[in-house]
């Protein structure tokens, strides 16, 4: 204490007053539940394979689900883009009424929005290309900047069922 005290007066004072207030700390826990799913009884509950990986293999056997460098240090604009891929995944979702059958994947790149997921072929093709011009025109125009879907259509909700827990 005394060589603080010789080189930061100020410094001294904190740890002194940090002292008394006292510092309290807890153990470390090793089990970490965020992001898991809990397994049922009748192991019956479907997952795909985004769904099945952990948290901490995202970037080894799993991607992120949104690709923007706008968190990145002096960024413009961070919140807005977590809060337009909100919007953009719920309007995707609401838009895509009980077809999208994965995550909706957002990929930024300069002033182009790609969104990808897979979809159910539950409508016909007309009204399958009639929701992605709607998407993308309406996305487009919220945006200002262009917007393209890129999607793959599976026959069954099934087919995208990775495993049971």
């Amino acid at each position: 204490m005394n060589f603080l005290k010789k080189l930061v007066p100020q410094v001294a004072t904190e740890v002194q007053q940090l002292s008394r207030s006292g510092f309290h700390t807890s153990s470390v826990c090793c089990r970490v539940q965020s992001g898991r799913y809990r397994i049922t009884t009748k192991r019956n509950r479907p997952l795909t394979y985004e769904m099945a990986n952990p948290p901490h293999f995202i970037g080894h056997r799993k991607s992120w689900n949104s690709w923007n460098t706008s968190t990145m240090k002096d960024a413009l604009r961070p919140s807005q883009t977590a809060i337009e891929d909100v919007f953009i995944r719920k309007f995707v979702t609401g838009t895509w009424h009980a077809l999208v059958c994965s995550e909706i994947i957002i990929k930024r790149q300069h002033n182009t929005i790609r969104i990808a997921a897979l979809i159910r072929q539950a409508i016909t093709p007309r009204k399958m290309y009639f929701l992605i011009g709607y998407t993308e025109e309406l996305l487009s125009y919220w945006m200002q900047c262009p917007v393209t879907m890129e999607l793959q259509t599976v026959g069954d909700k099934k087919d995208v069922v990775f495993k049971y827990i």
